[in-house]
């Protein structure tokens, strides 16, 4: 029976091009290596150990240089106990009118009143300044770091300068060290982003960014299994580009240098369009879309990976409308103020105003730190 659910998932006809066997990737000519599915489980323990080194980076590095910058811990205002609320807490944080009506006469409370308990129990799990500027200085190292090590890899490849390279002798080309380093890197640092998401304050997007690391973890692991390295490498490192700036400029204005995180949030909405809605469609899915069409001819998993793409290029045009939207405040108005893609909540003891997108992004006002900070672009949807 689970030989039988094995074969279905992984049948040859459907993930491979025809004529193409999984035997065929396990017999590489003298000297040469083929990607083999069960290399790629390193990158689970390799996991554990990033989300180890992400602990310590944020103790000894990340938190004193907060702490340099006078970025405070800070203690949250802890709401009254009250189990009551607590309960409808659980279920709903934010509670309707009608909730707050039916409060108000069980415990003979102002709605006001009621108002301010949930607005307190809400900043309460919320994570402090020091707290999310170490978690972006994290990300900020790593993206940087695997860029770098990736157009240092990608720079002497001649499929980064000749995309139809990425389909000649499909699926038969050889395994490089980089290549291998590349891609068992990026699995085990979302696989860590994984572990984090059940330790780390639960934010509003965790359902959302569950589903965005799985989506990522799956496109990683199909493109390793069917040798399709050349093209996954030009996606993940266009992807990886622009994140750069992004948690850049949330550390400026976790440190509260407005005009750095306006600056560096133009450059970073600039390196997105360039990325994402220039290389990225123009030459990276071109190639999938059209020269691997005309160089290995269309299979199942073909389409399958081509829609993926597309629904991410169709993402990518909605993110950058609100982006830019953001950018032109900060170029006329002197300031980042509010990421229209992601939810917001107020601190105002009246109204929560919210918007959904990708990521739950936050103000970029350093002066409301009631406001969480992440106008993420980085889809790392790959």
């Amino acid at each position: 029976m689970t030989s039988s659910i094995l074969d279905w998932i992984w049948s040859e006809s459907f993930w491979l091009p025809q004529n193409v066997t999984w035997a065929d990737l396990e017999r590489p000519p003298p000297g040469e290596e083929y990607p083999r599915m069960r290399d790629i489980l390193y990158a689970l323990p390799l996991a554990v150990c990033v989300f180890l080194l992400r602990m310590l980076f944020e103790r000894l590095v990340a938190k004193p240089c907060a702490q340099i910058l006078q970025i405070q811990a800070g203690v949250p205002r802890q709401a009254q106990p009250n189990a009551v609320l607590e309960k409808v807490f659980q279920s709903k944080a934010c509670p309707d009118t009608r909730t707050l009506e039916g409060l108000s006469k069980q415990m003979d409370w102002d709605e006001r009143k009621i108002q301010r308990w949930f607005r307190v129990r809400r900043n309460q799990d919320r994570p402090s300044v020091q707290k999310k500027f170490c978690e972006s200085m994290w990300r900020f190292t790593f993206y940087l770091g695997i860029f770098i090590y990736a157009i240092r890899h990608l720079w002497v490849s001649p499929w980064m300068w000749d995309t139809r390279e990425c389909w000649y002798n499909y699926p038969f080309q050889p395994l490089s060290a980089g290549q291998f380093n590349y891609y068992v890197a990026e699995l085990a640092f979302y696989w860590s982003l994984m572990f984090s998401q059940f330790i780390d304050i639960k934010r509003k997007d965790f359902i959302i960014m569950i589903v965005h690391h799985l989506a990522t973890i799956f496109l990683i692991t199909f493109s390793y299994a069917n040798n399709m390295l050349r093209a996954g490498t030009l996606v993940m490192c266009v992807h990886d580009a622009s994140d750069i700036f992004l948690e850049a400029a949330k550390l400026a204005n976790y440190a509260k240098y407005q005009r750095l995180c306006d600056g560096l949030f133009v450059v970073f909405s600039i390196s997105f369009f360039i990325t994402r809605l220039v290389i990225y469609p123009f030459w990276v899915v071109y190639s999938v879309l059209v020269e691997s069409w005309e160089i290995v001819g269309p299979y199942q998993a073909w389409w399958l990976l081509n829609g993926l793409l597309l629904v991410l290029q169709t993402l990518h045009i909605i993110w950058f409308y609100l982006i830019a939207r953001i950018a032109i405040k900060a170029i006329f108005k002197g300031k980042v103020t509010k990421d229209d893609r992601s939810d917001i909540e107020s601190s105002s003891d009246e109204e929560i105003v919210s918007s959904s997108g990708k990521n739950p992004s936050q103000t970029l006002n350093p002066k409301d730190n009631n406001h969480t900070v992440n106008p993420n672009g980085d889809t790392h949807d790959h």
